[in-house]
């Protein structure tokens, strides 16, 4: 280990504690990205960070506007040309979190019980963006330098689908151009097993509503020659699967890239049994393609799920009518190579071809997602993986994620950069639910683990 990389770790360990009281500071701030009433607080997050890289030395230490909440860039470019240049990518932006959802204690407020941080946004996605923070925080403060240039972009708008950060993008590539981005947004099963996520599904979400009468109908008057159009919705999406668990409509599997051998095993290293996913789930059996594992089937194949549905009356006692209307929220992840918005179009057409003419049809695109695969060969993933064993101390395995983040797959479209996703928390840290946390431990041996990356991408 190189004297500088020997310096960092050192100063990392030393500062700890401290690096920890600066975390909590910025939980205290409910950058609640999706509800207006935190705007102001939202933006005071960004000014936040953008203040405390400046006081690291960074330059260009930033907040940018967006036709939402503002982007944080701050860059360190004393590497030189001849090396090679990280973005690291964060948001800061996290989901709504009130006592009245069941937490212990203050969402925001965060508090340290058995060494692990409660307070939303421990996990996602405060406490990981800021391992790279103070990773480059060691560098700087020890040798004055770190062995590649980094760059710092964080965003306020993740927890919404970041409808403005591809414009955003778009406008400053040439300002974010860098040889490889690093995102720490995910997590691993146990602590001996850290993972990088090297795909992660797309989205198509639609909603369908179908119309009936004029009004709502006494079913005593009218029932029997009126098609009911809950019933009808029901026939409806009846007729988008098949009764083996597979999805039925028309070119929806044309464009899904195959599962190859490595990646299957690859994926078999993390076995998900039956008894482990009806534990976790609480479901009665498993169902779904029996072609496909478990594992693969909730993280390398696509779905189609109805999220919601809506008809009639649903009040105490009875009412007797036959609806006006009834409607569907359905949501497709989509695998590598399916394009959304082609998918909603196959989605609209086979549910107007389902559609009697005794009742109409309407199927509206809500939002859309692409899905990201990055090859798990690529220098840049096998230098995570080596970084993992340095700094973590343990092998990583490779991972599919079945949820989506839009922006890996445009981060990799439009800088035509490999996107690499170093997770530093535990699949339990309960993200998005009450009693949010984050162990101090792995927030401190992430620091390492991201001092190490640097290191192995400048040999590379």
């Amino acid at each position: 280990m190189t004297e500088m990389i020997q310096g960092a770790i050192e100063y990392a360990r030393e500062h700890g504690d401290r690096f920890v009281d600066e975390l909590l500071e910025m939980l205290r701030i409910p950058s609640v990205g999706a509800d207006p009433a935190y705007a102001a607080d939202t933006r005071r997050n960004a000014e936040w960070l953008a203040n405390h890289l400046a006081a690291l030395g960074l330059d260009n230490a930033c907040v940018m506007e967006t036709a939402g909440h503002p982007v944080v860039y701050a860059e360190w470019m004393g590497a030189g040309p001849d090396r090679r240049t990280v973005l690291v990518y964060g948001h800061y932006d996290v989901v709504p979190a009130t006592m009245e959802d069941g937490w212990d204690s203050d969402p925001f407020e965060p508090v340290i019980k058995d060494g692990k941080i409660f307070g939303r946004g421990t996990t996602d996605d405060k406490g990981q963006l800021f391992i790279h923070v103070k990773a480059l925080e060691s560098f700087l403060k020890t040798s004055g330098a770190a062995p590649v240039n980094v760059k710092i972009l964080l965003e306020g708008e993740e927890e919404v689908s970041s409808p403005n950060l591809v414009p955003w993008i778009q406008e400053h590539k040439d300002l974010i151009k860098a040889d490889v981005c690093v995102i720490s947004d995910s997590s691993m099963r146990v602590v001996e097993e850290p993972a990088i996520t090297h795909s992660l599904r797309g989205m198509t979400y639609i909603e369908v509503e179908v119309q009936g009468p004029r009004e709502d109908l006494h079913s005593g008057f009218w029932g029997g020659a009126t098609h009911n159009p809950a019933l009808a919705l029901v026939e409806i999406l009846k007729s988008l699967y098949n009764d083996d668990g597979t999805i039925a409509v028309p070119g929806f599997y044309d464009d899904v890239v195959p599962l190859t051998g490595a990646e299957r095993a690859m994926l078999a290293k993390i076995p998900l049994t039956d008894e482990q996913f009806m534990a976790a789930t609480g479901v009665p059996a498993v169902w779904g393609d029996a072609n496909y594992t478990i594992r693969e089937r909730v993280s390398a194949r696509p779905t189609l799920d109805i999220n919601g549905l809506w008809s009639g009356y649903s009040g105490p006692g009875p009412k007797t009518i036959i609806p006006v209307r009834a409607g569907a929220k359905i949501s497709s992840r989509l695998v590598g190579n399916q394009d959304p918005n082609k998918i909603f179009e196959l989605l609209k057409k086979a549910i107007e071809d389902a559609t009697p003419p005794t009742v109409t049809v309407d199927v509206r695109l809500l939002t859309t997602g692409k899905a990201a695969l990055i090859p798990f060969d690529l220098p840049e993933m096998q230098a995570a993986s080596r970084a993992y064993e340095r700094g973590w101390g343990y092998a990583p395995v490779f991972t599919r994620g079945g949820g989506s983040i839009p922006i890996v797959a445009e981060l990799a479209d439009l800088l035509k950069i490999p996107v690499v996703m170093m997770g530093y928390g535990l699949d339990t840290d309960g993200l998005h639910s009450p009693n949010e946390h984050y162990r101090i431990s792995m927030f401190k041996q992430g620091i390492e683990t991201a001092i190490v990356y640097l290191d192995e991408l400048a040999e590379l």
